[in-house]
C-alpha cells in the first residue's frame, strides 16, 4: 500500500533533518542522555530523550535542507529566469512561483521519498530495524537521487578543497563534498535552461526595437510594445505546461 499525504510529509521532515545533522552516526556511538524530571510529588517521573530536542530544534533548518538537497533550486532559478524574460516586472508574484517550484519538487522528490519511506522508515517504526541502519537505508535514496544531478567535476572540486584524493564508490561520497557540489550542478544546470528560455524573447525585442528604430519612433519604449508579444507567444505555445514539463523532465532525463 502507498504511503499516505501524511507519511510523505513526515518523511520529508525527518529525512533531511537526520541526513543533515547525522544522528545515525551519534547514535552508534552510545545513547543520548536521557532528561528526567519529576513531579512535586515524587510519584511519577517523565523523560525526555535529548535526541527529540534536537530533532525539533532542527526543524527550523528543514527550508534550508529544501533549497540544498532537492529539486526546488534547479526549478525557482528558472521560473525566475523566465519572469526576467518575459518583462512582467513582479508577476506571477513571488509566492506564485514559490509555490509552483515546491509543488513541482514534491512531484520530482515523491519516488526517492516513497523509497526512504520504504526502506528506512518503515521498517524502524515496526522495530524490525535498528536506528542506524533505517538511517543509512534511509539516506541511500537521497544520496542516489543528488549523485544522478551531479557532475563528476564539481564532486572532485570540493573533494579536492577537503582533502579527498580519490572516492572509489560514488555512493560513499561525503555529505559535506556532496551537498555543495550538487547545489552547484544545479545552479549551472538552471543557467543553461534559463538561457534557452531567453532567446525567444530576447529575439523579440529585438526585432520590436527594430521596426521601431526604422519608423523613427525613438522615444517609444520597445518594452511596452513587445510585452504583449510576448505574452502572446507564451500563450499560444501553453508555456507554463511547456516549462514545468521541461523542468520535471530534466530530473528523470525525459523530453515533454
Amino acid at each position: 500500500m502507498r504511503p499516505s499525504v501524511r507519511a510523505i510529509a513526515l518523511v520529508f521532515t525527518l529525512v533531511f533533518t537526520l541526513v543533515l545533522l547525522g544522528i545515525a552516526p551519534a547514535q552508534a556511538a552510545g545513547e543520548l542522555p536521557i532528561l528526567t524530571v519529576n513531579d512535586s510529588e515524587g510519584g511519577q517521573t517523565w523523560s525526555l530523550s535529548l535526541q527529540i530536542l534536537v530533532l525539533m530544534t532542527a526543524l527550523t533548518l528543514l527550508p534550508a535542507m529544501v533549497l540544498a538537497m532537492t529539486s526546488f533550486t534547479r526549478i525557482i532559478v528558472v521560473l525566475a529566469i523566465l519572469r526576467q524574460a518575459l518583462g512582467t516586472q513582479q508577476t506571477p508574484s513571488n509566492n506564485i512561483l514559490l509555490g509552483l517550484a515546491l509543488f513541482l519538487s514534491i512531484f520530482v522528490m515523491a519516488p526517492v521519498l516513497e523509497r526512504t519511506y520504504v526502506e528506512g522508515l518503515e521498517p524502524y517504526l515496526a522495530d524490525t530495524m535498528s536506528e542506524a541502519e533505517a538511517f543509512e537505508n534511509g539516506k541511500a535514496p537521497l544520496v542516489d537521487f543528488m549523485l544522478k544531478q551531479t557532475r563528476e567535476a564539481d564532486v572532485a572540486l570540493f573533494a579536492s578543497i577537503a582533502g579527498i584524493e580519490s572516492i572509489d564508490n560514488p555512493a560513499d561520497t561525503p555529505l559535506t563534498v556532496l551537498i555543495p557540489a550538487f547545489v552547484v550542478s544545479e545552479l549551472k544546470t538552471a543557467f543553461q535552461i534559463g538561457f534557452l528560455v531567453f532567446i525567444p524573447f530576447v529575439i523579440i525585442d529585438l526585432v520590436v526595437a527594430s521596426v521601431l528604430m526604422s519608423m523613427g519612433m525613438m522615444m517609444l519604449s520597445p518594452m511596452i510594445i513587445s510585452l504583449p508579444f510576448k505574452i502572446m507567444l507564451f500563450v499560444l505555445i501553453d508555456g507554463w505546461a511547456l516549462i514545468s514539463g521541461t523542468l520535471v523532465g530534466s530530473f528523470f532525463g525525459v523530453s515533454p
